[in-house]
């Protein structure tokens, strides 16, 4: 299925029955609805917890799963200063994530005026997987995706390598 092509020295995982290739997702990338159980959990709480998610496919990228902001506790997510720019989705706004007494200062993001191929993520948020207890997808839990910059949630479905470990910066 792989229509790109692929940086030098990458050997991509042959995925098993019911996995899934980083290298098989689209650049552009996909934005597709999802059924599965999503749970986020901040100091020891649920913030979040919703089977209403979407999730943005790239090439070399575990998925980004975003979150109904319908569906996060109150005040689990509070606006702070700062933005960046995603060629395909926008501007981006971030939040801090506040659960259980914590804080994970901008742990998460959303895209309130998206480009039109990610409209449905106008009223959506994601969390880095790094910066939280716990995510879990369909009682999964989620294993970030190496690299600060980067906020894929990988599940033993997903095979790579992918894109966040040193060295991948030009993938």
């Amino acid at each position: 299925m792989r229509t790109g092509r692929l940086p030098r020295g990458v050997v991509p995982v042959t995925p098993d029955s019911g996995q899934e290739s980083v290298w098989d997702y689209p650049r552009p990338p996909r934005l597709e609805p999802s059924d599965k159980h999503v749970v986020v959990v901040l100091g020891g709480q649920v913030i979040a917890d919703s089977r209403r998610t979407f999730r943005v496919l790239e090439t070399s990228h575990p998925p980004g799963y975003y979150i109904p902001l319908s569906d996060w506790h109150p005040g689990a997510l509070v606006p702070v200063a700062g933005s960046s720019v995603c060629e395909w989705k926008g501007a981006a706004r971030y939040f801090d994530v506040h659960g259980g007494g914590a804080t994970a200062p901008r742990g998460a993001w959303g895209y309130p005026s998206p480009a039109q191929a990610f409209a449905a993520l106008a009223d959506c948020a994601s969390v880095y997987p790094a910066l939280m207890d716990r995510c879990e997808l369909d009682g999964v839990a989620v294993e970030p995706q190496e690299g600060e910059f980067y906020g894929g949630w990988l599940t033993p479905d997903i095979v790579g390598p992918c894109k966040g470990a040193p060295g991948t910066w030009g993938w």
